[in-house]
């Protein structure tokens, strides 16, 4: 029993839903699945305006790697899914040696499942300020690397795109690596999952803000967005429960029966959600929900995007290097 109108920023959950909806493949929309003992790794690629319109995304590339492990205290999968996670972002774009990435950690650090953009800008490896004084056995190792984390509007008072256009303008990168975080529509993806898309970002998606995007069209420069569900709004989390009810109260009930009718016309309405969103509005209708701890998962989570793009960014430093990096600064 499914539900097509349920928010999420998760290429692959939009995919789910409309093919769960339809039962045939999405026109204008392919996908690739790769499938590891610890990971999975989704690739949709909406390749045409009718998938864009579909989607209700840009056309474009969403790279989505899920993982238990990144919940748990697990050093050893979480090097192999940064080395994982660096691979594809190597695929979505080509970069030169001497090229110049600016990297935006988008968010709230006062808010803990909004604070993974500046968190992973804490544990970047950056290096445009170096210049000459890169030692001689790094050389030709490292690419020169910025970052910024320019809060949010409702304490600067500036749109952030704003401020990141004004960067770009200073510093002229060839791509920008803009990290989010991100609302899922499932539950077992909060905190477990990373998406990696090369259309860009609306800052503050995953709370329920939409602002200024920044992307190609707004920036001028390629731009790579790396996101991770942190929340899941009360009307997804009742909506799923009322999914899960309905399903065994189908299953109990005698078929064919009025009251087993009633279930099914219900579990197949697809206004349930926006029911669900009117009657918890104004006192919850804005309410997100993240799991009790989230502090610690918050600092897992940013080493493993900071370490992917240590790796991806700089070629011929190791995972190894990088920890060093982390742990002396």
């Amino acid at each position: 029993m499914k539900n097509n109108n349920i928010r999420t920023d998760l290429a692959i959950e939009l995919r789910e839903n409309l093919q769960d909806a339809s039962g045939a493949d999405i026109p204008g929309v392919q996908i690739q699945v790769e499938q590891d003992e610890n990971h999975t790794v989704t690739w949709v690629e909406i390749t045409d305006k009718t998938g864009a319109e579909a989607m209700g995304k840009p056309i474009g590339n969403y790279i989505t790697l899920e993982s238990d492990a990144m919940k748990e205290n697990a050093p050893e999968m979480h090097e192999e899914i940064v080395k994982v996670l660096a691979v594809k972002l190597g695929r979505l774009h080509n970069l030169s040696k001497d090229a110049v990435i600016l990297i935006i950690g988008l968010g709230n650090r006062h808010v803990t499942p909004d604070a993974l953009g500046p968190k992973v800008c804490d544990k970047l490896l950056v290096t445009r300020h170096i210049g000459d004084a890169v030692p001689q056995e790094l050389i030709g190792k490292l690419r020169d690397v910025c970052a910024i984390s320019p809060g949010v509007m409702g304490i600067t008072g500036i749109e952030t795109a704003e401020i990141a256009k004004g960067v770009v303008d200073r510093v002229k990168p060839d791509l920008i690596i803009a990290i989010d975080a991100l609302a899922a529509r499932a539950t077992h993806r909060i905190n477990s999952t990373i998406q990696i898309s090369d259309t860009g970002i609306n800052p503050g998606a995953g709370m329920g803000n939409r602002r200024l995007a920044i992307n190609e069209k707004s920036m001028g420069v390629p731009v790579i967005a790396v996101g991770v569900p942190t929340v899941v709004d009360a009307a997804t989390l009742i909506n799923d429960t009322m999914d899960k009810l309905l399903d065994a109260m189908v299953q109990a009930a005698p078929e064919g029966e009025p009251f087993y009718n009633t279930l099914v016309a219900m579990g197949q309405d697809g206004n349930r959600y926006g029911i669900i969103t009117e009657i918890l509005s104004p006192d919850a209708g804005n309410m997100f929900v993240t799991p009790k701890e989230v502090d610690a998962v918050i600092e897992r989570l940013s080493k493993i995007v900071a370490n992917m793009l240590n790796i991806a960014l700089h070629p011929g430093v190791t995972t190894e290097d990088i920890n060093r990096y982390i742990e002396a600064v």
